[in-house]
């Protein structure tokens, strides 16, 4: 298992080292707001995702654990409680994106193909023998892992705005790098664990150990990485703009 943990380990790394992500703060501000916007119409497919997934799963408690953090998008049974994806607005209005920037907004070509790619990719999993440990290992690996590990690299920009004098006013993307990111070894990860992709681990973790191998594993983190960093690459002309001296 510890194989795998430095693999995962590295795809990770190399995630966080995409450009535009390492070029996070220098951004100019339209091209940040453009990349935060963007990025919120794949936020919009998480919810599907999970549904799309809890319906492809056989294994019982895997489902139960998808279950609960899919319902944890939505908190309060009345209504009364902003969404997570509510909370997303509210932080980038507080970022100094206008709610017109918002409503005028529209997903482009490669961000399009970013949430149709993975659809596609959790069904193509689902349809295997081995469909839970396919399934599972993409929806941590694209809906929690990586998203941690992006998250991060955003708050790097945002935490001058939306963390200052002590005062953390993120209601979600803070929270969101916290709650999803791999802490533990896949192997000493537990449903009860702190976070999502360490609770999804518990069950990849004792599914994995029913494989001759991790290629399986392997591969499908390797092809959610390349749907996160296509989406990232729409942004590379923004590199552009920057100064010799902040590349």
């Amino acid at each position: 298992m510890h194989d795998v943990d430095s693999y995962e380990d590295a795809l990770i790394d190399r995630f966080r080292s995409h450009p535009v992500l390492a070029n996070i703060t220098h951004l100019p501000a339209p091209d940040f707001a453009e990349v935060l916007l963007q990025r919120r119409f794949v936020s919009l497919a998480f919810t599907p995702a999970y549904d799309l997934a809890i319906d492809l799963l056989e294994d019982e408690a895997a489902r139960q654990i998808a279950r609960v953090i899919l319902r944890e998008e939505y908190p309060g049974s009345h209504g009364r409680t902003r969404s997570h994806r509510e909370d997303m607005v509210e932080d980038m209005l507080r970022l100094g994106i206008s709610r017109r920037q918002v409503v005028t907004s529209r997903p482009t070509p490669a961000t399009l193909r970013a949430v149709e790619d993975t659809f596609a990719l959790i069904a193509s999993a689902g349809g295997r023998p081995d469909s839970d440990l396919r399934v599972l290992t993409v929806l941590r690996f694209w809906g929690e892992v990586l998203v941690a590990a992006e998250y991060e690299r955003l708050w790097e920009r945002m935490s001058t705005v939306l963390a200052t004098s002590g005062d953390n006013r993120s209601v979600f993307y803070h929270p969101h790098l916290l709650h999803d990111a791999k802490t533990l070894p896949l192997a000493g990860a537990a449903e009860q664990s702190g976070t999502h992709a360490d609770a999804l681990a518990s069950r990849i973790a004792a599914l994995l150990a029913e494989q001759p191998s991790p290629a399986v594993f392997k591969s499908l983190e390797r092809q959610a990485l390349q749907l996160k960093t296509a989406f990232y690459d729409q942004f590379l002309p923004a590199l552009d703009r920057l100064p010799a001296t902040s590349r």
